[in-house]
């Protein structure tokens, strides 16, 4: 993609990481290696698992499959590309590599976004509304909400780069930063960047202020209904299946909305990059483990699974 009209000079950019320090890269890659192979291992078994065991054919778990898939190429967007760089000791990325970066980035934190909400909504029908349940949340209905949030997230990720791509970035190349995120390539342009903030604004304000609003409605909601839950045991059924995914809501949003509104009242790079670690490195290597440690059908279809894979090994 090309800058449109303007005036550009800057072909690649550079990326300086986590650390600055060489003397901390061997520690570094190891550690991000080390994270990223628990998150391609966690997430890809959870999709086996929920693909291959019957008993979770259910809307619930084919979001959590699409949750999972996300956040396996939410973390495969940044990381590999941080790891190569580390290991060539070359921390360029190119203009179009930049925003192919970016791109993909916000398509796949939107879709998250988008996915949390629906997997709110599923809970909010089985528990308060379990005799409509299967008549609405049929498996047409399921398709239809991830294809919406495929959509949806499509247009905050293509809105935001197409506007990026027609700023001007003049001498400095420089990112503070271990992957092209949307914040610090604004403040690279040398040119007027008051559409990108107006737009930066009205998705912010919906990715992480109304469906937040949305998601803390539906457990209201949802907690009503389990404290009128008469036997003790439904209850704590009830409260464990929710607990999961009120669990992965709090992780994304708690380190999401630091990274877009505490950093964005200071000048701190460094809390910029922490930020982005946890909402983009650590929360979806922790994903499969909240769900699976929290879940007992999760953890008896992976005994399942797991025998039938130690049948079939020679």
């Amino acid at each position: 993609m090309k800058p449109g009209n303007h005036t550009f000079s800057v072909s690649e950019f550079l990326l300086l990481g986590l650390s600055e320090h060489q003397g901390k890269q061997p520690l570094l890659f190891s550690i991000f290696l080390s994270m990223y192979l628990v998150t391609v291992v966690g997430n890809v078994v959870i999709v086996m698992v929920i693909a291959s065991d019957p008993h979770l054919h259910t809307p619930m778990y084919f979001f959590l499959a699409n949750f999972s898939l996300t956040d396996l190429c939410l973390s495969s967007t940044t990381v590999p590309k941080m790891l190569v760089n580390i290991q060539a000791q070359r921390h360029t990325i190119t203009y179009t590599g930049c925003l192919s970066q970016i791109y993909f980035f916000l398509w796949f934190i939107g879709l998250d976004v988008f996915l949390l909400a629906v997997m709110a909504y599923d809970q909010l029908l089985a528990i308060c509304h379990p005799l409509h349940y299967t008549l609405v949340m049929s498996p047409r209905c399921s398709i239809l909400l991830v294809i919406m949030s495929l959509i949806l997230a499509h247009s905050y990720s293509l809105t935001h780069t197409i506007l990026l791509a027609q700023l001007s970035f003049c001498t400095d190349n420089i990112i503070h930063h271990f992957f092209c995120e949307l914040l610090p390539m604004l403040k690279l342009s040398c040119s007027n960047t008051y559409a990108n903030q107006c737009v930066l604004i009205y998705w912010g304000g919906t990715l992480t202020i109304l469906i937040p609003l949305l998601i803390i409605i539906s457990y209201v909601r949802i907690v009503a209904a389990i404290v009128r839950i008469p036997s003790a045991i439904g209850k704590w059924k009830a409260f464990s299946t929710c607990g999961s995914h009120l669990s992965a809501v709090c992780l994304f949003y708690v380190s999401a909305i630091g990274v877009y509104f505490i950093s964005s009242t200071t000048d701190s790079a460094s809390k910029d990059r922490i930020a982005a670690v946890m909402y983009a490195v650590v929360t979806p290597m922790l994903n499969p483990f909240i769900y699976s440690l929290r879940n007992k059908d999760i953890k008896s279809a992976l005994g399942r699974f797991l025998s039938r894979r130690a049948l079939q090994s020679p």
